[in-house]
């Protein structure tokens, strides 16, 4: 009993000792991607005999290869993805053999679900892409091979698949890697290995093929099992993502995190990248009691010798290396939502562990996959590339993603569904950024807002056009006006006379014009004034983008609820009438949305009210709120 207590724990520590390879299979639809992982798990001898017989028993229900065992059921486990033959989720499976250690993450080959794609390969060393030897490179093997490049992949494999299928050629294997060769010179991997592979039979998969002779390379297997990816995450600088602050009780306070780089003893320097606050480490602890020195990969709790201001979000970095602190920085984006990007529109930035109100003000460029081109546009829309800039609301830390994946990685969150609609790569920070500061002045608003006796804020009218917002915020600005109070008006069109006369009335546009209008809005605020905001404004995002430019209670969103019919019927410009015959594009209520507020402050039904008593209503809640006396 002993001796086999012995041999196992002498086997573990032979497991722990194996390096640890992470790849990602990648390519276009059918190439063969799950069969080739489930070929590398049978051929290695890593089935049990029970799992071995669920799969011939599946392979009769769902296989597609005949009385053959259908060896991409191993890893496709929905039952959706088994009765279509297809991959939607990424699968992950570890496996291992003699000389090192495996995990594989199978991603899907559909264009819509390129974003799983991104998932599995953000966190690969290598990607093995799969092409049907029958139909060559396809533009989703350029994608694919575009988005692995751009998450920091340098090693890939091009199994050439199915070579079976075309008798084993030698000049179509020739033929699709000079073509590949070509478009991925531009990419920067470190090595590109081809292989002619049959998943479905073996060939070139754990050993060479006698049907291949012209091949003299390795087989997959053995090419995994060699290649050299090793990054060494432990010489790079010293970075921890705050992921908690660890008061168990009055006598410790440490600083909970996951070591993404570099490393860290006790006694060494640290620095708080946002704040520039130095400190020392006093301990590196874990759950299984102190340790003499931190790496990447370790959870630890970090304390310090001195009592410096640290919170979730902050990073802690080497004092000799910090990285970079700015609030507005260039990105690559990869765009993961059926909803088009809108510059200019609010997101929720996530990287490491800060969460930050963030948005893309301005897209350089979109990359065409499969030229590698740069094209003009002002939008993103789902799968695709683009290259801009990227303005947070406050300062953030990061590394450029080339030196750094864990911390030059980003998401954007939707702010309404939490969904994740795009990953980012941060490239560089802007240096306008870091040369502009606010200026602190002597009188506020707070004391303009008294020396007129009045709390500034903002009465943010919105609704269909038509449904009397600007007659409602003029009667309103008249009544206050008569009272000695201080006020201005901003009307949706005026303003399109001058401010924003250079915005149209698509998406983007209207987001901008939004934009524009919040920030006016904030500076009047400042002034002092009540300001009285007649506009459209149909999208939630940009009105709660003005919301949040004030401080709590300075914003008053009032919404005309009027039914587009009643609108329709009333029609004072004629706009309705020539949306309705295609003169207008993009007209709010015809074939452009707009998403009525949830949760206004005050909300007017127009139909069967007079507009003077709802304007005294208005009044009459700015009294009970006192920003009027």
């Amino acid at each position: 009993m002993r001796a086999e207590g012995t041999a196992l724990a002498t086997y573990l520590a032979a497991q722990e000792k194996k390096s640890l390879l992470r790849f990602l299979t990648c390519g276009s639809v059918d190439d063969g991607k799950s069969t080739l992982i489930g070929r590398l798990l049978y051929d290695s001898k890593l089935l049990f005999e029970d799992h071995l017989a669920a799969l011939e028993k599946d392979s009769r229900k769902h296989g597609t290869t005949g009385d053959d065992i259908d060896f991409a059921l191993l890893v496709d486990g929905l039952e959706a993805e088994r009765e279509q033959g297809i991959t939607i989720d990424v699968a992950y499976r570890f496996f291992a053999t003699e000389k090192r250690k495996f995990i594989v993450a199978d991603t899907p080959g559909h264009e819509q679900y390129t974003r799983n794609m991104a998932t599995g390969a953000s966190n690969s060393d290598l990607a093995v892409i799969l092409i049907d030897a029958r139909k060559g490179v396809l533009t989703q093997t350029r994608r694919h091979a575009y988005i692995a490049s751009l998450l920091g992949i340098r090693h890939v494999v091009l199994a050439v698949n199915k070579i079976d299928l075309v008798e084993f050629a030698e000049t179509v294997f020739r033929g699709i890697v000079a073509e590949f060769s070509d478009f991925a010179e531009g990419l920067g991997f470190a090595s590109l290995v081809p292989i002619p592979i049959s998943a479905r039979f073996g060939d070139n998969v754990i050993a060479t093929s006698a049907s291949t002779p012209w091949y003299r390379g390795p087989s997959l297997l053995e090419h995994l099992e060699t290649v050299d990816v090793e990054t060494s995450l432990a010489t790079l600088p010293f970075r921890m993502p705050v992921q908690w602050v660890n008061r168990p009780n009055l006598d410790f306070r440490g600083f909970s995190g996951t070591i993404v780089s570099g490393r860290i003893r006790p006694g060494d320097a640290v620095v708080v990248a946002k704040s520039g606050r130095t400190s020392k480490i006093g301990r590196v602890v874990t759950v299984d009691g102190d340790l003499s020195e931190g790496i990447p990969g370790d959870a630890v709790t970090l304390t310090l010798t001195d009592e410096i201001d640290v919170s979730r979000g902050d990073l802690l970095s080497t004092p000799s290396a910090r990285p970079e602190v700015s609030d507005q920085f260039a990105a690559h984006v990869l765009w993961m939502a059926e909803e088009e990007m809108l510059p200019g529109r609010p997101y929720l930035l996530k990287i490491g562990t800060a969460t930050v109100p963030a948005s893309i003000t301005e897209l350089k460029h979109k990359v065409d996959v499969n030229t590698l081109d740069h094209m003009a546009g002002k939008t993103l829309l789902l799968n695709e590339v683009g290259y801009g800039n990227i303005s947070t609301s406050q300062p953030i830390a990061f590394d450029p993603y080339a030196d750094n994946r864990d911390t030059g990685g980003f998401i954007l969150i939707d702010r309404f569904s939490n969904a994740t609609i795009a990953a980012g790569m941060i490239d560089f920070g802007l240096r306008r950024a870091t040369n502009v500061h606010w200026q602190a002045l002597d009188v506020n608003k707070t004391a303009r807002g008294e020396a007129k006796g009045q709390k500034p804020a903002v009465l943010w009218f919105t609704g269909l056009s038509g449904s009397g917002k600007s007659t409602i915020a003029n009667l309103v600005e008249r009544t206050l006006f008569a009272q000695g109070r201080h006020t201005y008006l901003l009307d949706g069109d005026n303003v399109r006379h001058g401010l924003n006369r250079d915005l149209g009335f698509t998406d983007v546009d209207r987001v901008e014009n939004i934009r524009r209008v919040a920030e006016a809005a904030r500076l009047f605020v400042d002034a002092g004034l009540i300001v009285l905001v007649s506009f459209i404004s149909p999208f939630r995002s940009e009105r709660r983008l003005a919301r949040e430019l004030l401080a709590p209670g300075e914003f008053i969103e009032v919404f005309v609820d009027t039914p587009i019919e009643t609108c329709i019927a009333r029609d004072p410009k004629g706009l309705y009438a020539k949306a309705q015959h295609g003169e207008i594009k993009n007209f709010t209520g015809i074939d452009s949305p707009y998403e009525p507020p949830e949760t206004a402050e005050i909300t007017l039904k127009t139909v069967g009210h007079d507009p003077a008593q709802l304007a005294e209503d208005i009044v009459a809640y700015l009294r009970k709120a006192e920003i009027v006396p």
